[in-house]
């Protein structure tokens, strides 16, 4: 049986990277093989609304994706909602800061994200600009992929709890109560959130974000058979 299985980690609005990234295992033995991506789709890079099409359009005959949800691609369903309340009001104004990024997004929608227009008239525009599909799309991600021996989620899993008692907060935001616990979680965890330089292998867990939204390459994982395998543009390092 073949159990091979890649992980993509976020993209970050970097196509170009994604674009790579999925040539980079069409040229493996193993293409054709499920691909997880851990989500964060959109955010930070130029073009973010090429990512969420190329996602949406699905993956060629004969193969599997699993697109996931990161705590990103929560923010621009809630930006262009209808909702006014304060804690709404807070959430849209931050995610146009320069940390969350998402001005980028919006510019790649053709939205001026400009700090100095009213944020009302920028949900507005949003609203009208942005594809409701696309919205639909984002919002309806699912925020976990388990195999036999693996955890596909964005962010991580608080320990010690059972995956079908977790709280989908955790597995989008969860950060160092996770990453700093070292026990075996019962299957490898694949999970992205906190960006390192390249994919990293931390025994109990694997890292997959190797920093698209900082304008690093994205380098698929291919797990296959208890192994780890970075993928690149020389093929499979064992990671």
């Amino acid at each position: 049986m073949n159990d091979a299985i890649f992980a993509i980690g976020d993209v970050h609005g970097q196509y170009r990277y994604l674009v790579q990234a999925l040539d980079w295992i069409a040229a493996d033995p193993e293409a054709g093989a499920p691909i997880v991506f851990i989500g964060d789709y959109i955010d930070r890079g130029p073009d973010s609304r090429a990512v969420v099409e190329r996602l949406m359009r699905g993956a060629p005959e004969d193969t599997d994706w699993i697109c996931l949800q990161g705590n990103h691609d929560t923010l621009l369903p809630l930006f262009v909602s209808e909702a006014e309340d304060d804690a709404t009001q807070t959430i849209a104004r931050r995610w146009l800061s320069k940390a969350m990024g998402g001005m980028q997004t919006l510019a790649s929608y053709g939205i001026d994200p400009n700090a100095d227009r009213p944020l009302d008239d920028i949900r507005t525009e949003a609203r009208d600009r942005v594809p409701v599909d696309h919205v639909m799309w984002l919002d309806a991600r699912p925020r976990m992929h388990v195999t036999d021996a693996h955890v596909f989620v964005h962010a991580g899993i608080r320990p010690g709890i059972a995956l079908d008692d977790q709280d989908p907060e955790d597995l989008i935001w969860i950060r160092r109560d996770f990453l700093d616990d070292p026990r075996d979680h019962g299957r490898l965890v694949i999970h992205g959130h906190t960006p390192a330089d390249i994919p990293e292998h931390c025994g109990n867990r694997i890292n997959v974000d190797g920093g698209a939204g900082y304008g690093r390459p994205i380098y698929p994982v291919l797990l296959l058979r208890g192994e780890a395998f970075l993928i690149g543009p020389r093929g499979r390092a064992a990671l």
